[in-house]
């Protein structure tokens, strides 16, 4: 069984592999390099946490004014904050994928880039081509961490709302939400702290991308 395992998880490995390679392939037929690649990718990524951001705010302002129920349509109300709750969960989702990827392409980058230098044969070039790798991996090691600040941030924010969610289709009165009222605030600053967190990070990615075109 162990074997036929390991089997699986070669043949997938190989196909990845084999994936990434005609998709690298083809991106180079139209002009298209792993670092333009890479950047276009971070820049995706920047735009995902904004949306994921403005999502997450409008999730906070559907739960206040459930919290604020000051009477009409209860069913209407609670439905549109599930609404928005999924919709936040779908926007980090995104989020993770995003980072996900950019990991893959620098990886690639790097490693075609450090054998790359392996083959110079100019000292001097090769070794400020090294310390431009080092420069880039640094500063990618940097926006990534950033990344998945954002990203670990998010998740504790998503399950305070998914679990308030699930209380109040559970228990759809004024009694449930008035018990609400008091954790209102508790999840505000959350949501703003993880707000500043996002905005950090969509501000690192802009200064990776400036330094990845210097480059």
């Amino acid at each position: 069984m162990r074997v036929r395992n390991l089997a699986v998880v070669l043949l997938v490995a190989s196909c990845l592999i084999g994936c990434s390679r005609l998709y690298y392939a083809s991106m180079k037929k139209i002009g298209k390099e792993k670092r333009d690649i890479l950047a276009s990718r971070i820049l995706d990524a920047k735009k995902d946490q904004e949306k994921a951001k403005e999502q997450i705010k409008t999730t906070m302002e559907a739960f206040q004014e459930l919290t604020g129920f000051q009477g009409g349509d209860l069913e209407k109300v609670y439905k549109k904050l599930n609404g928005e709750y999924e919709d936040a969960a779908d926007r980090a989702r995104k989020v993770s994928e995003r980072i996900d990827s950019i990991e893959r392409v620098s990886s690639d980058l790097f490693k075609e880039w450090d054998g790359e230098i392996d083959s110079m044969g100019d000292r001097q070039l090769r070794q400020r081509s090294r310390q431009m790798l080092a420069d880039t991996q640094r500063r990618e090691a940097v926006l990534v961490r950033k990344m998945r600040d954002v990203e670990a941030r998010m998740k504790p924010v998503l399950t305070t709302f998914h679990d308030k969610v699930l209380f109040l289709k559970h228990n759809l009165n004024a009694r449930a939400i008035a018990s609400l009222k008091q954790t209102s605030v508790e999840l505000d600053n959350q949501v703003g702290a993880l707000v500043k967190e996002i905005e950090a990070s969509v501000q690192e990615a802009d200064a990776f991308i400036a330094t990845l075109k210097a480059d």
